[in-house]
């Protein structure tokens, strides 16, 4: 039998797991003597790995997280306030099915960047779409939305996604005419998807920052009475992995 055309066809069909692992089986001798059954059972095997794996890079690549992070790298020393079980429970995404959210805080420096990064990449080893966004640059992104009219599109987009990470919530404070925007995403996203907010101000704070008094109470209703909050301590982790000592030197 020639093996080429076989070959060939599968490249046309974008069979590329089936077409290399059918190149590998032809070079094992041990592979030959499988039945055909177990044979094409290790075909399937090999496309569907790498159609999954391609999917997983498209997520990861569409999400932009700040920081490459995983759950298995994150410190859950006591002094850092973190539940280990209650970490390890969100990686299950029982709570995005469930359209609820998730609230990190805690001060400067404390990993809540880190965190959110590594709940939103698990979220996307589960098949789960993400965007990750500072709060800065999400504004900015629908001031020029608004600019060019495409904001309606942007708009629809981030509803879709099913998990929405925003990073340094109301780190600064919003103007007047900021709230509203927000307003709308969390709106859209209410009971259909759930987004993930990490920040240095305390909840306490967030109706003074959120610079519509009008609309302050809306937004906080439509975010922390369905959240999951996770309040992170100790000292800058930036500090502790720093190289150079208290005295500004470097250990040698």
């Amino acid at each position: 039998m020639l093996i080429q055309p076989i070959l060939d066809k599968l490249g046309s069909l974008k069979l590329v797991g089936m077409r290399e692992g059918l190149r590998e089986q032809m070079e094992s001798p041990a592979c030959r003597k499988l039945s055909f059954e177990d044979r094409l059972g290790m075909l399937l095997d090999q496309e569907w790995d790498l159609r999954q794996t391609r999917k997983q890079t498209r997520r990861m690549r569409v999400a932009r997280f700040r920081e490459t992070a995983v759950i298995e790298d994150l410190d859950f020393s006591v002094s850092r306030g973190l539940d280990r079980s209650q970490v390890l429970a969100l990686t299950q995404e029982d709570w995005i099915r469930q359209h609820l959210n998730v609230i990190v805080t805690g001060p400067t420096g404390a990993g809540k960047t880190y965190l959110a990064c590594a709940l939103g990449q698990s979220a996307c080893r589960n098949g789960v779409s993400v965007r990750y966004f500072q709060i800065s640059k999400l504004l900015q992104k629908i001031t020029y939305a608004r600019a060019d009219g495409s904001s309606p599109k942007f708009f629809e987009n981030l509803a879709k996604t099913q998990l929405l990470v925003i990073d340094d919530w109301l780190r600064n404070p919003l103007t007047e005419s900021q709230t509203p925007d927000l307003l709308e995403i969390l709106e859209d996203r209410y009971g259909r998807a759930s987004t993930l907010l990490a920040t240095q101000i305390p909840v306490s704070d967030w109706h003074d920052r959120l610079g519509n008094p009008t609309l302050s109470d809306a937004v906080m209703d439509r975010i922390i009475h369905n959240a999951y909050r996770l309040e992170l301590k100790g000292e800058s982790m930036r500090k502790r992995r720093s190289p150079l000592t208290h005295s500004g030197h470097k250990d040698i």
